[in-house]
Order: C-alpha cells, then structure tokens, then sequence
C-alpha cells in the first residue's frame, strides 16, 4: 500500500519532478552550463574596441558548422566560414551613443577555450557618436534558438569597469560611462553569483549528493536500539537500505536542518576561501585539474550515498570538496573580471550571490525531501538518482580529464 502511495500521491510527484528533471538536463549535452557569451567592450573618446568570446557548439548549432557532418569541428571549417560568423553575431548586436547607433566593424577572429569548450573570439571595433553619460548595449544573439542564453557584458571605461547579464527577456541596457556606484558594482555581482550557482550543475549535483540522505536517520540509530539513544546517528552514516521505510527510519525536521547547516556551512566557507585566493590571484591552478575534480567530487558524493564512504563525516567531505569548487567559481569570476576600484566590495558580492542562489536551491530541496522522508519513494530516488549522478559524473571526468568527448551530441 505504502508503495502504491510513494507512486501515484501528487505529494511526491513536485520533487519527482524537480530531480528527474534536472537529471534530464544535466545530461552529457549539458556538461558544464548553459548558453552564455562573453562581450567585452573598451570605450575611449567616442570609439569602442570590442572582443566577443562565443562558444562554438552554439554557434555551430545555429550555423551548421560542420561541413562534413562528422560531429567534429575543425579550425579549416571554422575559419572558412568567419564571414558568416561574423556577420551573424554583429546583426544580433547593436550599440548606441548618444542615441544614435555605433558603426561597427567587424576585425579578426581567434580560437579560445574556456571550462566549457571551444569558443570563438570575435575581436570588432566601433564609432559612436560622442556621448559622455552611457554607452547603449541591445543584445540579441541566439534569443531566437534559445531563451536561456546569456550575455555577459563587461565594459571599460577611463580604466573604470561594469558588468551586466543580457538575455532575450532583458536585451538592453544603458551602461554608465561615469563612474559607477560601488554599490550598483556590489549589486551587480550578486547577481552574477545567483546565476552562476544556478547554472554550475556539477556544483548543484554535488551539493544534491551531500543532501540527500539528510532526512533519514542515521544507520547507527536503527542498530544501536533503545538502550543509546542519546548516541544515535551522531557520528554515521543515514541509512540507506531500499524497500519499506519505517516511521522510526527517518529524521524529525529539526534533525534535518541542523544537518543541512553543517553541510552547506562547510561547503560555504572552503569555496569562498579559495574563490577569494584564486579571484585575488594569490593561489592559481590549471583550469582543466580544478573541472576534471570538480567532477570527481560528485562522483564520489553521489557513490557516498549508495556505500558510506565518508562515515558521518560529510560536512567535512563538504569542506574538503568545496576548496575545489571555489577555484571553478573562481574560473567564472577570471571570464567576468573585477572592477579594481571596487574589487573587495565586487568580490564580496559574487561570494553574497552564490550563496544566495546556493540557500534557494536548500530552500527547494529540503521541504520536499522532509514531506517524501518516509517513503520508498524517496530511498528509490536516493539509491536510483545518486546511480545516475555517479554516470554523469564519470561521464563529466572522462571529457574533462581527458579532453574527450565521451557522447557526441
């Protein structure tokens, strides 16, 4: 009856929901994050040199790159068609000065590589009519093919720098060219790290991991009996035996929380200190080290929850992991830049944001798990979900460890 119920209940079927879904969109076509792009413009005395950074497998999706169809992109096939690149990314592009449009000119086009892949560098120059108060940006670029892609502008200006987060239901803004508020820069970046939480998929499965045993009790308060009560769980592992979940087999929602908080403190404060070294430059690794254990880290997260690996240790499992995790924000945060003028106050405020984004995720999660806690369903999704968090994982190891690409989608 129990099981029928953890079936067919509409109360289960919100976090069902929630985590297939997301599970769906973190598939291999999704390694790393979504659609974004990065503009970056310099503006002196009326004229803007401009660099935009666009990944190719967009571009190619929108364009048909590859000729021949072999699922590769080559440098041939990417160069003959820089024209077409060019002059698709910049009728999707319009600057403004004065209220008056900037004549762009399209320049040379580079092969760079960011967590995510290949991107073009499409380097442009433009005329604007002398304007003292704000340079206009109208983006527009694949809010046809995909309504969640993002541009990520950053403009120079007498040294001074601003940012903002383009997208199809927000194409346009006017970008001071005085110097900005340090406090709209602070808010500016909190917004920058809401969103890259919400897009950093292997920090979100890795987090997930961490979660979800923590409305179950843990295994050594069913084996230690009435007589330690006191000592149940303090130190283990949740129980994670699949089949009929008994009312003494889970966590009172105080249990819970106070669980939760541990783990995401831990999580917290390892990947803001080592955002903070990376973002000021004292400590550096190679990018490809930081992602290929990224994703290590949520293989072994997510194999935690079908065989105790970690032993009642998870917030330190937390701690330990999120010093990685704060050198792939980090890497988020080098593509952004930092106003100089500002830059503890920015700093701060993309470390603000990422925590925001981080306690709506826990703010999701944690009610529905606590409403589903007693129910196979719920050790299904736990056994079942952390089996298919491992093959993303592994998946996500093998492309970025070894630069393959494991589904060619």
């Amino acid at each position: 009856m129990l099981r029928a119920l953890a079936l067919f209940s509409p109360i289960f079927s919100p976090i069902f929901t929630l985590f297939i879904s997301l599970l769906l969109v973190l598939t291999p076509a999704h390694a790393h994050k979504p659609s974004d792009s990065y503009l970056s413009l310099t503006h002196s005395a009326g004229k803007v040199e401009g660099q935009w950074d666009i990944a190719l497998r967009d571009l190619d999706f929108a364009l048909n790159l590859d000729a021949n169809g072999d699922g590769e992109l080559t440098w041939d096939e990417v160069r003959s068609q820089h024209q077409a690149i060019a002059t698709y990314a910049l009728a999707r592009l319009e600057l403004t000065g004065a209220n008056a449009a900037c004549v762009i000119t399209a320049g040379e086009q580079l092969i760079d590589h960011h967590t995510d892949g290949a991107y073009t560098v499409l380097r442009f120059s433009a005329a604007c009519p002398a304007s003292n108060a704000a340079l206009g940006v109208h983006y527009r670029l694949f809010a046809d093919l995909d309504p969640q892609h993002k541009g990520l502008v950053k403009l120079v200006n007498d040294g001074t720098t601003s940012t903002a987060i383009l997208s199809p239901e927000n194409p346009l803004r006017q970008m001071s060219l005085s110097t900005p508020s340090k406090w709209a820069q602070f808010g500016d970046y909190v917004r920058h790290g809401v969103w890259h939480i919400w897009i950093g998929f292997d920090h979100i499965l890795f987090l997930l991991s961490l979660l979800l045993p923590a409305v179950l009790i843990p295994l050594a308060g069913k084996t230690a009996g009435k007589s330690a009560p006191n000592n149940a769980g303090k130190n283990a592992e949740p129980a994670s035996v699949p089949g009929e979940v008994r009312s003494d087999d889970v966590q009172t929602l105080r249990a819970a929380f106070f669980d939760v908080l541990k783990v995401v403190t831990a999580f917290t404060l390892a990947h803001s200190l080592t955002l903070t070294l990376a973002s000021l430059q004292v400590v550096a690794l190679p990018s490809r080290w930081v992602e290929s254990a990224i994703a290590a880290s949520v293989v072994i997260a997510a194999l935690n929850n079908l065989y105790p690996l970690f032993r009642g240790r998870r917030p330190l499992a937390a701690f330990a992991f999120g010093l990685l995790h704060g050198f792939g924000f980090a890497g988020v945060l080098a593509d952004l830049g930092l106003p100089q003028t500002s830059l503890v106050l920015s700093l701060f405020g993309f470390n603000v944001g990422v925590e925001l984004g981080q306690l709506a995720i826990v703010a999701v999660f944690l009610p529905l798990a606590f409403l589903t806690r007693r129910t196979w369903f719920y050790r299904t999704l736990m056994t079942g979900g952390s089996g298919l968090i491992v093959i993303i994982g592994v998946v996500w190891f093998v492309e970025r460890a070894f630069d393959l690409k494991v589904i060619p989608l």
